[in-house]
C-alpha cells in the first residue's frame, strides 16, 4: 500500500494469493482505483458467452476484450460482430485477427493472451478448460454446469481445489446466487423465518428450445456440437444444463447437499432422432441425511404448462425462492429497488474482487450442484437409487474417442431398468 508505483498486471493477478499467504492487506484498493487494464478473453462464443463478455466489460471500465475462441469460425465472427456493435462497450472490443482462435484447441490461445478468462462452451469441455486456465494462474468466470459425467467432475474439482489454494478468483454462472432478491430470501430462511425446513419442491418446466438443423457438409461431430443441447456427452441432459439452477437454489437454501435420489424420466414429445439421446422430462426425489426430501420436476415440452418455482416448507411457514416471498407469522416479499441483474451482478463482484485482491471461490458449490444434477440423471436413466458417492465415483466417461471432425456414433437412448449404472 505504501509503494507509490502503479501496480503491474502481475500485481493484479497475484495480489489475492499474496494477501492470503502473508496475511497482508491487498496491494489494490476497490474497483476502479487501479488503472491497469485487465485483458479479458472468451472461450465459447454462443449467446451466453457473448452476453458474459458484454457483462464483463460493463463490470469494470478498465477492461478490454482481446481474445475470442470457438470451435466454429462463424460463431466467433457473429459474437465479435455483436460485441463490436454494442455502443457502450464497442471501444473496448479489441480482438485482432491474431487473437481469434478456432478449433478444439482454441482455448489455449485465449488463456495465453488474457488475465481473465470467461468459459461458456458446451459443458463437456469445462473440465479441460478450467484445468488449463487454473494451471496458467488466470481468474475465471465459469458457466454452469461444469461437467457431464463422474470423470469430468472429478477432474474439474481437482482444478478448483488448486484454484482455491493459489487464490484464483473463480465465479460460477449459477447466477441466482448473485441476485439480491434471492440472497435476501435465502438469508431470511437461514435466520429462521419459516422455522426448520421439513420439505422442498422445485420445478423448471418450460417449452422446447432451439435446434440448428443439419447441413450436408457437417460431420457427425460438427452436427452434434452445433446442436449440443440434445447429446448427453455435451450437455449432460437438461436436468444438468438447465434445471441445475433449481437444484442449486434448494441446496443453497438447505445449506447442504442430498445423499441419494430416485428418479423417473423419458421422451414423450421429443422423440424424433434430431433430439439426440436426451430426455424431455425428469421427476426426481432427493433425500438429505436428516431425512428431508426435495421433490424435483423439469421438462422441456412445447405446449405444456410452464412453471419455474422453488417451494420451501418449514415448521413455521413456507417460502417461494423464485418469487422472493415468505408466508409465516409475518408475511414478506422482496421490494428492493436497486438494479438487480443477476448476470451483471456476478461480473461486478468478480472484478471488484480482482481489483481488491479478494478471493472469491465458487468452485465447491458449482461442483456439488453439478453432481446433484448428474445423480438425478443417472437415477432416471437406470431406474436405480443413486447415492452421491456412487455418482461422483462413477467410471462412466461420455467423452468421444477422439476430438476430430469425423463420424461419431451416438450413445443409445437410456431405458430405465435396462440401462445399467456404471
Amino acid at each position: 500500500m505504501n509503494n507509490p508505483q502503479k501496480p503491474t498486471r502481475r500485481d493484479l493477478l497475484v495480489s489475492g494469493t499474496a494477501a492470503a499467504a502473508l496475511g497482508a492487506t491487498p496491494v489494490l484498493g476497490r474497483r476502479g482505483e487501479s488503472k491497469e487494464v485487465l485483458r479479458v478473453g472468451l472461450v465459447g462464443c454462443g449467446g451466453r458467452g457473448t452476453g458474459a463478455a458484454a457483462q464483463a466489460l460493463r463490470a469494470d471500465p478498465n477492461t478490454k476484450l482481446v481474445a475470442l475462441a470457438d470451435a466454429f469460425p462463424d460463431a466467433l465472427q457473429n459474437s465479435l460482430r455483436t460485441l463490436s456493435g454494442t455502443a457502450d462497450i464497442a471501444d473496448r472490443v479489441d480482438v485482432t485477427p491474431e487473437n481469434q482462435f478456432v478449433g478444439f484447441d482454441a482455448y489455449k490461445g485465449v488463456i495465453d493472451n488474457c488475465d481473465v478468462v470467461l468459459l461458456a462452451t458446451s459443458p463437456h469441455f469445462r473440465p479441460l478448460h478450467v484445468e488449463a486456465a487454473v494451471n496458467a494462474g488466470k481468474h475465471l468466470f465459469v458457466e454452469k454446469p461444469v461437467a457431464t459425467d463422474g470423470p469430468g467432475l472429478r477432474r474439474i474439482w481437482a482444478a478448483c481445489d488448486k484454484a482455491k489454494k493459489q487464490g484464483t478468483v473463480l465465479v460460477s454462472g449459477l447466477c441466482y446466487r448473485y441476485e439480491f432478491k434471492k440472497q435476501e430470501t435465502v438469508k431470511r430462511i437461514h435466520d429462521g423465518a419459516i422455522g426448520e425446513i421439513t420439505a422442498m419442491q422445485t420445478s423448471y418446466n418450460t417449452g422446447g428450445l432451439w435446434h440448428k438443423g443439419r447441413k450436408p457438409e457437417w460431420s457427425d461431430m460438427e452436427y452434434q456440437m452445433r446442436n449440443w443441447l440434445y447429446f448427453g456427452w455435451l450437455s449432460g441432459d437438461h436436468i444438468a444444463e438447465q434445471h441445475i439452477h433449481s437444484l442449486d437454489k434448494i441446496a443453497w437454501t438447505k445449506g447442504s447437499y442430498p445423499t441419494k435420489c430416485v428418479a423417473s424420466g423419458g421422451r414423450i414429445q421429443r422423440t424424433d432422432e434430431k433430439y439426440g439421446n436426451i430426455y424431455d422430462h425428469f421427476n426426481t426425489t432427493y433425500e438429505w441425511e436428516d431425512g428431508v426430501r426435495a421433490f424435483s420436476s423439469c421438462r422441456q415440452i412445447s405446449g405444456a404448462a410452464s412453471d419455474v418455482s422453488d417451494w420451501i416448507y418449514g415448521t413455521k411457514g413456507k417460502a417461494n425462492i423464485q418469487a422472493a416471498r415468505i408466508w409465516a407469522a409475518e408475511d414478506w416479499r422482496y421490494r428492493g429497488d436497486a438494479p438487480d441483474d443477476m448476470y451483471q451482478n456476478e461480473h461486478n463482484r468478480m472484478f471488484e474482487a480482482i481489483r481488491a485482491g479478494e478471493v472469491i471461490h465458487n468452485g465447491d458449490y458449482m461442483c456439488e450442484s453439478t453432481l446433484m444434477a448428474i445423480m438425478g440423471r443417472m437415477a432416471a436413466y437406470t431406474g436405480a437409487s443413486v447415492t452421491r458417492e456412487a455418482a461422483l465415483n462413477s467410471e462412466l466417461d461420455l467423452s468421444p474417442a477422439a476430438y476430430e471432425w469425423s463420424d461419431l456414433e451416438m450413445r443409445p437412448i437410456s431405458i430405465p431398468g435396462v440401462t445399467k449404472f456404471i
